[in-house]
C-alpha cells in the first residue's frame, strides 16, 4: 500500500512541474523569438514482483512455473525527465523599428538546424538567440533588450555610432560610413542546445552554410510559437491528472487509516 502512495505522490509531483512549465510558457507568449518548452515525462524503471518464499525470479517467461510465482511487474511512478524547447518558426510581426530585426527560415541543410543571432552576454561569452529586438545603447552600440552586444561576424560587438542603419535580406548592416555583416549563426541539431535565462542558447554553431535560405527583415519581429489555445488545454488536462492522482492518495490514506484502526480494534 505504501508503493501506491509514493505513486501517487509522483503523479502529482510530475503534473506539478508540468503546469510550472505551461504557465511559463504563457507569460512569454508576448516574448519575442521565445520558444515553448515541452515537458517530456517518464515512467520509473518497472519493478518485478515475486512471490513471498520463492528463490527464483520469474523473469522468462517462457518458463512454465505454478501461477502463484508468475505475478508480474509493478509501475511504480512517473517523472519529468526534462524539457525540451519546440523551435518551431514563430509569426512575424511588423513593427517599422528600425532596431527591430527577424530570421525567417526558408531550407536549412539539416532537418534540426537553425539560424540565429550571435550576441555576447554579461560574462563575455558568445550565445545565440532568436529574439531580435533590439536597440542602441548609449555608446551606439547594437544591444538586445537585456543590454547584451549584438556581434557581427567576427564576434565582436557592432558599433552603429548611434547612426541609423539598413538591414539586407542577407545579414548586412549599412550605416553612413561602413557595412558590417551580422553575427549570423548555425546549429546543426537545435535539439542540442542548452537553454538559459534571457531568451538565451549555448551550444556548437557554425556559419551560415551557403546552401541555407533564410532571409533578415528589418523593421519585423519573429513572434513567441506559444499556442496560447493548446496550452491552456494541456493546462486543464494536467490539473485533472493532479487532481486525479490527489483522489487516488486519499484513498489510499484512507484505506490505510481503517487497516490501521479495524486492526487495533481487533487485538
Amino acid at each position: 500500500m505504501l508503493r501506491g502512495f509514493y505513486t501517487a505522490a509522483s503523479g502529482m509531483m510530475t503534473q506539478q512541474r508540468h503546469q510550472e512549465a505551461l504557465g511559463n510558457n504563457l507569460a512569454n507568449i508576448n516574448t519575442p523569438g521565445y520558444k515553448a518548452d515541452q515537458a517530456t515525462i517518464r515512467s520509473f524503471p518497472e519493478m518485478l514482483i515475486q512471490a513471498q518464499g520463492k528463490k527464483q525470479l520469474p523473469v522468462n517467461r517462457n518458463v512454465h512455473l505454478p501461477i502463484s510465482e508468475t505475478i508480474g511487474s509493478l509501475n511504480t511512478g512517473v517523472y519529468v525527465q526534462e524539457f525540451v524547447p519546440n523551435f518551431a518558426q514563430g509569426g512575424i510581426r511588423e513593427t517599422n523599428i528600425g532596431t527591430d530585426l527577424a530570421i525567417t527560415q526558408d531550407a536549412v541543410p539539416d532537418e534540426t538546424g537553425g539560424i540565429f543571432f550571435r550576441v555576447q552576454n554579461e560574462a563575455g561569452e558568445e550565445r545565440l538567440t532568436r529574439n531580435g529586438n533590439f536597440t542602441i545603447d548609449g555608446n551606439g552600440f547594437l544591444v538586445t533588450n537585456q543590454g547584451y552586444y549584438v556581434l557581427n561576424n567576427a564576434g565582436t560587438p557592432i558599433e552603429t555610432g548611434g547612426r541609423d542603419f539598413t538591414v539586407t535580406d542577407t545579414g548586412m548592416l549599412h550605416t553612413d560610413t561602413e557595412t558590417i555583416p551580422l553575427g549570423l549563426a548555425y546549429v546543426n541539431d537545435v535539439n542540442e542546445l542548452t537553454k538559459e535565462g534571457d531568451n538565451l542558447y549555448d551550444g556548437e554553431s557554425i556559419a551560415v552554410p551557403a546552401d541555407a535560405e533564410f532571409t533578415v527583415l528589418q523593421g519585423f519581429l519573429e513572434q513567441s510559437n506559444v499556442d496560447a489555445q493548446a496550452t491552456m488545454t494541456d493546462q486543464l488536462n494536467a490539473y485533472r491528472m493532479f487532481e486525479l492522482n490527489q483522489r487516488v492518495l486519499r484513498a489510499y490514506d484512507e484505506s490505510l487509516g481503517k487497516a490501521v484502526s479495524d486492526i487495533g480494534r481487533l487485538g
